[in-house]
């Protein structure tokens, strides 16, 4: 790796950093489940300045010249690309009749929907699991742990963050041989994700008077009605 690029990320990080750590005692926190609650102001803080003066902008001109039916195509083929862990998890919580659904519905949409561009599974009643390893974690009887944002990702918690990894791990794109391919397919995946939730972005600005907090207990409820069908609440994902 070249010796400057890694000299100008170092540097980077270490700004990043500090701006991480003086955000830490900026906030008292109240909420028991967000005992980092400075620390995480200042992680969302930063994601929020990052969307707004580079990843907006980028997902906004992506819809402007991606047409609709290639948008939904795109999110299509990287949906499909992302039953490969959640067929994993699906399996790693016993799950048998969820990764039966999950493995047909991976190859009808990898065969007949042209490598998932189509998703013809839905259409046909096989909507996924999207299971995941904070799930799988939280089958196991893992704590959460505190709330955590994540730089770039957004909201976690220490156990979902720890799924990322594992997640990430098993999606087939990391192993593609080629680097300049595997970079491409990861960006335009991230600014695909970037563009479609623009308009959820929109509706906060509208309706958040302390956005960090709406942002928070949106997560909460959504992973409390993932993790496994309200036999796990995710305000203590026990």
């Amino acid at each position: 790796m070249n010796k400057k690029f890694v000299g100008k990320f170092r540097v980077f990080s270490l700004i990043i950093g500090m701006f991480f750590l003086s955000a830490c005692a900026t906030t008292g926190a109240l909420d028991d489940r967000d005992p980092w609650e400075g620390f995480n102001r200042g992680v969302y803080s930063f994601n929020q300045t990052m969307d707004d003066f580079l990843f907006d902008p980028i997902g906004e001109g992506y819809n402007f010249i991606m047409p609709e039916f290639l948008d939904t195509g795109i999110s299509n083929f990287f949906s499909n690309i992302g039953q490969v862990p959640v067929i994993a998890n699906d399996i790693l919580q016993f799950k048998f009749d969820q990764a039966v659904n999950d493995i047909v519905r991976f190859f009808l949409n990898s065969t007949f929907g042209l490598l998932g561009f189509f998703d013809i599974s839905t259409e046909a009643g096989l909507p996924s699991s999207k299971a995941d390893f904070g799930q799988t974690l939280a089958h196991y009887g893992v704590d959460s742990g505190p709330y955590l944002v994540v730089p770039f990702l957004g909201p976690a918690t220490v156990r979902h963050a720890a799924g990322f990894a594992v997640d990430g791990a098993l999606n087939p794109i990391f192993y593609i041989d080629n680097d300049m391919t595997k970079a491409g397919l990861l960006t335009l995946s991230f600014i695909d994700v970037k563009s479609d939730i623009l308009s959820a972005v929109d509706l906060l600005e509208e309706a958040a008077v302390d956005k960090y907090e709406f942002t928070k207990n949106a997560y909460f409820e959504k992973r409390m009605n993932k993790i496994s069908g309200k036999v796990f609440s995710d305000y203590s994902e026990e």
